[in-house]
């Protein structure tokens, strides 16, 4: 008992016992208080008051079995083909993965605790991220081999998301360059879509633990709480563009109409695109998009019910161009099973942490897993620190003119039977 619940305990039982013993009502009181503080004393004692000691899980056992398990660089026990399903990444990726979030937060170096002892490595927390990403697991779960409590393997996720974004960011979530922009046009061109620069498309993640005073915005036609995730991606499933933490009551248009997509081509600063189909000259890139989308002169969509073989074509080729970025999206979620089960978080910041790691780490994947036919051909999209190129900023007046110019439906309809024409022209009429 201490110094406070002694003299609130004393003070009322002897003010009650002089004042008036007989009183029935203050004897019970005075019981009742001095139960509530026998109460109070911790039944378990450890560092934390009602705490158990903290375990002995004997982590330099677990780095040495998962060194030789994965990374043992003579025979590790698992090999390449079993590293690659359970990391969802090949074993040098995972390596740069780790060499690059260390280097950024000394959190994941091995280091000694305050009586001590050695604590986890890199190679444990980083496991254990990843692990928690892949699968979409509790941290509990992994306790057993990785060695590490529930709050550490939390701990050890959100700060390899956050070293994640810091370090590969500017580079695998960038904006396409120039020479990007080239290859992108010359890859969609051989397949009937001068101009095309991707395919354009939003996907729900569930969010379990939204706050009961959001879930009326955080509710869509799912009939559950959920963030949009708006990309773009290409045909080798890199996702160019990524625009997360919309409320799930939003649609496609919504999102779009807050979305940074389209910003620096307004402001003058994009690599220049410009094509001719079917005799009229474009300056501005286009992405294919489902029926929701406005019609914008960006924005290429389908024809709903076509009449004449080539409408039907068209519509067939762009449906099945389209699909790009729902494959992407398909990928994604079987890669990181995280975002495939619904979000366990509380905060919108943390989902947007996971979901900004896992798309980053997707374009490592698919960077390092590119098929060869696609470098044969050139489309080779990787770079190493690359940075967009900047040109004039635009004038309130060219900004203003620019999103003028993009509403024009006219435009809108005029490119899009010029591609029909071009499509039935020169990728075939079978």
């Amino acid at each position: 008992m201490d110094s406070a619940d002694e003299f609130v305990f004393h003070n009322f039982i002897c003010d009650s016992d002089d004042s008036s013993s007989d009183d029935e009502e203050e004897i019970l009181a005075a019981v009742l208080v001095h139960h509530h503080l026998n109460n109070k004393r911790p039944l378990f004692r450890g560092s934390i008051p009602g705490h158990l000691p903290a375990l002995n899980r004997n982590r330099e056992s677990g780095h040495f079995l998962l060194w030789k398990d994965y990374f043992d660089t003579t025979n590790p026990l698992f090999k390449h083909h079993k590293f690659r399903r359970r990391f969802r990444m090949s074993r040098h990726v995972f390596n740069r993965i780790r060499e690059g979030v260390v280097g950024y937060d000394d959190y994941f170096e091995c280091k000694e605790d305050a009586v001590g002892k050695i604590g986890f490595s890199s190679y444990q927390k980083c496991t254990a991220a990843i692990r928690m990403l892949a699968y979409g697991v509790p941290g509990d779960l992994i306790d057993e081999y990785i060695r590490m409590s529930e709050s550490t393997c939390l701990e050890s996720l959100y700060k390899f998301c956050k070293a994640v974004i810091a370090v590969f960011g500017p580079e695998y979530l960038r904006e396409p360059t120039a020479e990007n922009t080239a290859r992108l046009l010359a890859m969609n061109a051989s397949r009937g879509f001068p101009g095309m620069l991707g395919s354009i498309d939003c996907m729900h993640w569930e969010w379990k633990n939204c706050p009961s005073a959001w879930q009326g915005q955080y509710k869509g036609y799912v009939r559950a709480c959920t963030v949009i995730l708006e990309a773009v991606a290409s045909q080798d499933l890199w996702i160019w563009h990524s625009f997360f933490c919309m409320a799930g009551s939003h649609n496609d248009i919504n999102v779009l109409q807050r979305s940074p997509v389209f910003d620096r081509l307004a402001e003058g600063s994009s690599p220049p695109v410009n094509f001719t189909v079917n005799g009229h000259n474009y300056d501005k890139g286009y992405y294919l998009g489902d029926g929701i989308y406005p019609q914008w002169t960006t924005i290429v969509k389908t024809i709903p019910n076509p009449v004449g073989e080539k409408r039907k074509r068209f519509a067939q080729e762009q449906e099945s161009a389209r699909k790009d970025v729902e494959r992407a999206f398909r990928v994604l979620q079987s890669r990181w099973g995280i975002v495939r089960y619904p979000a366990n978080t509380w905060t919108t910041q943390k989902l947007w942490e996971v979901m900004t790691a896992c798309v980053i780490m997707h374009n490592m994947i698919v960077e390092d897993e590119r098929p060869e036919r696609l470098y044969d051909q050139g489309f080779q999209f990787q770079g190493e620190n690359v940075v967009p190129e900047h040109g004039v900023a635009a004038t309130f007046e060219r900004f203003t003119q620019f999103h003028e110019d993009m509403r024009d439906w006219e435009t809108h309809v005029q490119l899009q039977n010029d591609l029909v024409e071009y499509m039935w022209t020169h990728v075939g009429n079978q």
